[in-house]
């Protein structure tokens, strides 16, 4: 059995070392950077020891109004995106033609990239000298007013914001779900068919809790995806994010680091303790969740 074990942790080395490397090491480095008061990159200097990076960053203002559209995108997109490929799997599932067809359609957002979406998503929603945007010629033909989506007011391009990012996460959704619906035992259906048992009742008695563990899944890395959003708000808005009030939690550390009010790495590190916390105490309430709710 020793030698059993030893061999085990043998195959795990490599992992144990790259995961310590690149990930245990640079958060215990962050860590201890956001303490360290005055941090100067160039002459590895500092002042002073204690939380004063952390009473700055949750009084800055850059960084509430990221917090705010942070918290803003995940709690419509996660939901909204789960929701709305759940119900583009099961429609997928009942269709037998033409289903491959149909998956491969809807994934293809996926693969496309971030940037070049964003580009697509500026000439359906920007106002230019020359055009209205394809949104706005929707809306002033059924008889409503032209709205700036990038350039104008906050509610506007949140709306834009999530919009372009359920955009993007929902096709690896449908993927999973597709898969996960494909795999549920026909034997349920059929004796629930037999019994006469309704739609819907089958879709909650049965569907739901066979698939639960990937609804689990989507939701948990929704979250965490969510919460690491940056590239879609400078796909739509640039990369003066503070300007356009779009910025968010990774766009403000980013900031904070080689953005035009960069060099200060103890104020980004203690944004990114902050994140941390926040992530690990939602995925620790999802998991706590789940224990009633997800059936293995």
């Amino acid at each position: 059995m020793e030698k059993r074990s030893m061999k085990g942790w043998l195959y795990l080395l490599p992992a144990i070392l790259f995961l310590g490397f690149f990930m245990v090491y640079p958060l215990i480095d962050v860590f201890i950077y956001s303490f360290e008061e005055g941090y100067n990159s160039a002459s590895q200097t500092y002042y002073g020891v204690g939380p004063y990076n952390y009473s700055y960053v949750l009084h800055d203002p850059y960084f509430l109004q990221a917090l705010k559209n942070t918290f803003l995108l995940v709690v419509i997109t996660v939901p909204v995106s789960t929701g709305l490929a759940l119900l583009i799997s099961v429609g997928l599932s009942s269709i037998r033609p033409l289903r491959k067809l149909y998956q491969t359609v809807f994934f293809l957002p996926y693969v496309t990239n971030t940037l070049a979406v964003g580009l697509v998503f500026m000439i359906l929603f920007k106002k230019t000298a020359y055009t209205d945007g394809l949104v706005n010629l929707v809306i002033h033909w059924f008889g409503g007013s032209t709205i700036d989506f990038i350039d104008g007011p906050y509610w506007a391009k949140l709306f834009v914001l999530c919009f372009y990012t359920i955009w993007v996460v929902m096709p690896f959704k449908i993927l999973i779900l597709t898969s996960a619906l494909a795999s549920v035992n026909q034997n349920y259906y059929n004796a629930a068919r037999v019994d006469g048992t309704s739609r819907l009742r089958i879709f909650v008695r049965i569907t739901l809790p066979m698939i639960s563990p990937m609804l689990f899944y989507l939701i948990i890395t929704g979250f965490i995806g969510a919460f690491k959003a940056y590239s879609d708000a400078v796909a739509l808005f640039g990369t003066n994010l503070n300007a356009a009030e779009m910025n968010t939690i990774v766009g403000y550390i980013y900031d904070m680091l080689y953005g035009d009010s960069g060099g200060y790495p103890s104020y980004a590190s203690a944004a990114a303790i902050l994140l941390f916390v926040i992530v690990l105490t939602i995925t620790c309430i999802n998991l706590l969740v789940s224990k009633k709710h997800v059936h293995y």
